[in-house]
């Protein structure tokens, strides 16, 4: 099964980017499933219901969110009616929507999909993630329930990233970071068989802090006083995310490689597509 899971999209230069050039890669790479997050898609806070309708027109099969869910407070509306629209599964409960969905694939295989969100540098009073990685994928197994197991893993810090991902290791197929919006180049298949890569990267434009617009950030660093709002940054966006190979018998991965397309950074398509 072939993968593609691409990172936050920020504003409307990251989101238009994904909308025109996601049709193609799915059409020229043959791809079965696609992930995307969605959660700085609006202005580069939060995801309103068109946005999230016209992503899945583009052929995304979920989309996933993290800390700014909620920013655009229709997302309050929509996200308990709509099963491909993710948020964190650790948030409290009671929280309108879901954490984790099970869907199916072009090519017929059952995907679960989770939307964990990380707790060091960000929110300590979330759920404990790995605790809700372990529910999540006890009620729907890798190579029982599901043939694929993705989880978008929201996290400030790199070591929870890293020991979150060796924690599932053998239990999911993919496990990618979002949230930092800086693409890493730490892609690899760990020894159990799944999949990681520390941050996929936003799909935004480069020429920016984080896909904002650089003259406020920068503004804050030097005189600690805001003269504006952030905006998002309306250059041209380079498309951010990683794409995987995942076996048909077992379900973990069989190749990882990142993708980036777009004038800004290097660009690069994994190979054995």
């Amino acid at each position: 099964m072939r993968l593609l899971f691409l990172g936050d999209m920020v504003g409307k230069s990251g989101r238009t980017a994904v909308w025109e050039r996601l049709p193609g890669l799915i059409s020229d790479f043959r791809l079965d499933f696609v992930i995307v997050n969605g959660e700085n898609a609006a202005g580069g806070f939060g995801i309103t219901e068109e946005i999230f309708r016209e992503t899945l027109n583009a052929g995304a099969d979920v989309v996933t969110t993290g800390n700014h869910v909620w920013d655009q407070r229709e997302a309050l509306t929509f996200a308990p009616r709509e099963d491909r629209f993710l948020r964190p599964a650790n948030f409290p409960k009671g929280t309108p929507g879901r954490g984790s969905g099970l869907y199916i694939a072009r090519n017929g295989a059952r995907v679960l999909v989770s939307n964990i969100m990380g707790r060091v540098f960000m929110h300590p009073e979330l759920d404990d993630p790995f605790q809700a990685a372990e529910r999540e994928l006890a009620a729907c197994p890798l190579g029982e329930q599901a043939d694929a197991v993705v989880i978008d893993f929201h996290a400030e810090a790199t070591s929870e990233k890293m020991c979150f991902a060796h924690f599932v290791d053998g239990r999911a197929s993919l496990v990618v970071g979002t949230h930092t919006h800086q693409p890493t180049a730490d892609h690899q298949i760990l020894n159990g068989g799944t999949a990681y890569l520390t941050d996929a990267g936003m799909c935004g434009d480069y020429d920016s802090s984080l896909g904002m617009d650089k003259e406020e950030p920068l503004n804050r660093f030097l005189s600690k006083v805001p003269k504006g709002r952030f905006e998002a940054a309306n250059g041209p966006a380079t498309i951010c995310g990683v794409g995987v190979e995942i076996s048909d018998s077992t379900g973990l991965a069989e190749k990882v490689a990142p993708l980036r397309l777009g004038a800004r950074l290097e660009e690069t398509v994994p190979s054995f597509w």
